[in-house]
């Protein structure tokens, strides 16, 4: 077997005209992978220098096998099941910002260099004051980033040509608009000038962006077979699902420039990010917060196994069709295809996902993804969405925990006022008064939700028929 770098593969170079703060599996997976399609299907001709964005990181595994790596594609495509590797080679070469200080800020001299991609965590885009122009580098991403843009700007001489087109990737809605406000910060700490700041407004875009692949990362249960499949020793395998999308909040002119629509990619550029954001939010991760306790609490630990269950099934689809489906605004065909897109995703053959793994923190995910949905129905349709109200009556009874049916253990996990509040109300042996105090626990969901119209009665009833039926007896009697 082969060790991998460009001596034994085949690695073209091209023009280095993207920084990409990030080495992890998700760019790799995502952003890399898109690039390398550009590149493939169209003229787009552009290698990336990684910049890892914080001290300790992985950008000498990547430099010691010349950057080049695979991605081991996985899911359902259509109905048919795909598993593919495709090496990738968009990485130029990797650098360590703390220890490569002086070769990290020579990016910025590099005329030909255009866009910035990041994924640095949720926590990345934070401004922190304690950071200072003159660090080598500053600690934040959004420090670095402003060092990196102040630089360029001196180098040329304020030249409107020689902006940066900037896509965070991170999963915070509106990342640019937040990353852009960071960004001022920074210029308003360090005094850097009104030219400068005019500069980085005329001359550069931060854009909002919505992605959406799930990526297992590296595939250690089938690595020895990869391997012994592609006759190379490569220890970056990246293994992700089929289905990508990229949502960027742009104008056409950028589309232009980054042409991934053009190579075939479910890549959109439009003019607000929102109610994709929402449609995401509401059809992908509203029934996945649902699904999991129902199933759980049913005898079943697997998304896919409640995908294909005879009556969890058809929850589920309830749920996603018929309640929360109503509750959005774009066209139904496009919120249809969506949909029919995600439940292939939740029946992936190759991923064992676990339903417990997605009921971690279940009552602010419920606040953040189903309870926008149920108040909406209820206002558009009169009446309370049976699946959403069931789906708060499984999460409240999980989180009472003790042991399933099949003696399964039941182990919730959230904020430890909420772990004690429910123990508490669970105490007292009372379904009603479980379930006025959780709904009136503004704490979680910063309001009472005894306030909506017939909605404590049905948790309660909900509640009560799951202890005296059991889980799927009730599940049954709403379809």
């Amino acid at each position: 077997m082969k060790a991998l770098n460009k001596e034994t593969a085949v690695k073209t170079v091209r023009p280095e005209r993207i920084i990409q703060f990030g080495e992890g599996n998700f760019l790799r997976a995502f952003v890399d992978w898109i690039i390398w399609n550009m590149n493939q299907k169209t003229d787009f001709n552009s290698s990336v220098v990684v910049v890892q964005p914080i001290d300790k990181g992985m950008v000498d595994m990547l430099n010691g096998q010349d950057d080049l790596y695979h991605v081991n594609l996985q899911g359902l495509d259509k109905g048919e099941a795909v598993n593919s590797l495709t090496m990738i080679d968009v990485i130029s070469r990797a650098l360590n910002p703390y220890t490569q200080h002086e070769a990290f800020m020579q990016l910025a001299e590099q005329p030909e260099m255009r866009f910035v991609i990041s994924n640095t965590t949720e926590a990345g885009i934070t401004f922190d004051p304690s950071c200072r122009l003159e660090d080598a580098p500053a600690s934040s991403y959004p420090g670095k980033l402003t060092q990196l843009l102040y630089h360029r700007f001196k180098t040329f001489n304020g030249d409107l040509t020689k902006g940066l087109i900037i896509f965070p990737c991170e999963l915070i809605f509106l990342n640019g608009h937040k990353l852009k406000e960071t960004i001022y910060q920074y210029i308003e700490l360090w005094n850097l000038g009104n030219d400068f700041k005019q500069w980085f407004e005329q001359a550069c875009g931060v854009y909002a962006t919505l992605v959406d692949r799930i990526v297992p990362g590296f595939p250690r249960k089938d690595i020895a077979s990869i391997k012994e499949k592609l006759q190379y020793d490569d220890n970056l395998v990246v293994q992700a699902e089929i289905f990508h999308l990229w949502v960027i909040e742009a104008p056409q002119e950028v589309a232009k420039e980054f042409p991934a629509d053009q190579a075939g990619l479910n890549v959109l550029f439009v003019p607000s990010e929102e109610p994709y954001h929402e449609r995401k939010v509401t059809l992908l991760n509203g029934p996945h917060t649902v699904l999991s306790p129902v199933a759980y609490l049913s005898g079943i630990n697997i998304v896919r196994d409640a995908c294909q269950h005879p009556v969890v099934g058809k929850y589920i689809h309830k749920v996603m069709f018929d309640e929360l489906m109503e509750t959005l605004n774009l066209p139904k065909p496009e919120l249809e295809k969506f949909a029919n897109d995600v439940l292939e995703r939740f029946n992936n053959p190759f991923v064992d996902h676990q339903v417990t793994s997605i009921m971690l923190n279940s009552f602010p995910k419920f606040q953040t993804r189903d309870l926008p949905g149920l108040k909406t129905y209820l206002q558009r349709k009169g009446e309370l969405p049976k699946g959403l109200v069931l789906g708060l009556a499984a999460i409240i009874t999980y989180y009472k925990g003790g042991v399933r049916a099949d003696g399964a253990e039941i182990v919730p996990n959230d904020a430890q006022d909420i772990m004690d509040l429910l123990r508490d109300l669970w105490a007292t042996g009372d379904t009603q008064k479980v379930a006025e105090g959780v709904l009136a626990a503004i704490s979680i969901w910063g309001e009472d939700l005894n306030a909506i119209p017939g909605l404590t009665a049905a948790v309660k009833a909900n509640l009560d028929s799951i202890q005296g039926k059991g889980m799927l007896a009730t599940v049954e009697s709403i379809l």
